[in-house]
Formats: structure tokens, C-alpha cells, sequence
């Protein structure tokens, strides 16, 4: 049975036993909801100022809310839109300090201050986005888009 344990010492050393907590949880499973879901309570749970931590997976059109922990979310959300389709469309982690600032933000959960965002990628397809809202403002820095980085390539070898 998996049990989480409390993160200690520096951030990246907190990330590395995040990592490590993570890939225990996932070990010798393949199915994609299962492990989103369990992922998204870890990583809710594991970490502080979060409000929402979840996936949205492309259904080849658009994205579609999959798994999370939070309060409920938008349902679609369009390529190219809002912080996730700007992910999932440019291929490239958004890190939002200020939600409100970025052109076109879907304020799916008005508390929301700052995001992070991390494309889903196997191979040249897309698979969606993990993504994380904070409602403290400037929340996620570069460690935190390394180490959650990190999180999502383990989710995707899990799923392979």
C-alpha cells in the first residue's frame, strides 16, 4: 500500500521525493485516468497554495478536462486559448506570475492568481497539459517548472 510522506530540505530535494513518491504510486500501472487521478492528489496534497492541480487531455480537437483536485473546472478549453491551450499549442511550459495579465486567461476558478502549465507530449502527438493554479500571486518559479516537469515525463512513461 502507498503511503505519501511529508517533503523536507530544499526545493529540488522536496521535488526529488516527490518524484520518487510518484513513481511509487504509478509502478505497474498503464492506465492513463488512473494515474492522472492519482498524481493530481498527489501533488495537491504534497505541496503548498495550490487550488487546483489536474490534466486536460486532447481528444484530437480541443482539451477536455481529465482528472483533478480543486474546485470544479471549464470543461474545454480550445488550442491556442487561455494559459493551457497556449501550452498544449506551443508545446512550451507557460510559468503565469499574474493569470489576470495573460491575454485571454479562462478564469475557470476566479481565486486563481498564478499558473503553471506543462505540455503533454509523446512523441510529435499530444496527449494534453498538467496544469497548476495558485491563488497567491507569482507562486511557481523554475525549480518548481523543473521538478513538476519531472512529474509529468514520469506520467507519460507510465502510460507508454
Amino acid at each position: 500500500m502507498f503511503h505519501a510522506q511529508a517533503l523536507a530540505g530544499s526545493k529540488p530535494e522536496q521535488y526529488a521525493q516527490l518524484l520518487a513518491q510518484a513513481r511509487a504510486l504509478l509502478h505497474g500501472e498503464r492506465d492513463r485516468i488512473a494515474n492522472a487521478a492519482n498524481l493530481s492528489a498527489l501533488v495537491y496534497h504534497a505541496l503548498p497554495a495550490l487550488n487546483w492541480v489536474g490534466f486536460y487531455f486532447h481528444d484530437g480537437r480541443e482539451l477536455v478536462v481529465g482528472p483533478f483536485q480543486g474546485r470544479p473546472a471549464c470543461v474545454r478549453i480550445a488550442l491556442g486559448r487561455g494559459v493551457c491551450g497556449t501550452a498544449a499549442a506551443t508545446g512550451e511550459i507557460q510559468r503565469v506570475d499574474d493569470v489576470n495579465a495573460f491575454p485571454g486567461h479562462i478564469a475557470c476558478d476566479t481565486a486563481s492568481r498564478s499558473e503553471l502549465v506543462i505540455p503533454l507530449h509523446d512523441g510529435q502527438r499530444l496527449v494534453g497539459v498538467f496544469d497548476l493554479d495558485s491563488p497567491e500571486p507569482a507562486r511557481f518559479d523554475d525549480e518548481d517548472a523543473a521538478g513538476l516537469a519531472a512529474i509529468a515525463a514520469l506520467y507519460l512513461e507510465s502510460i507508454r
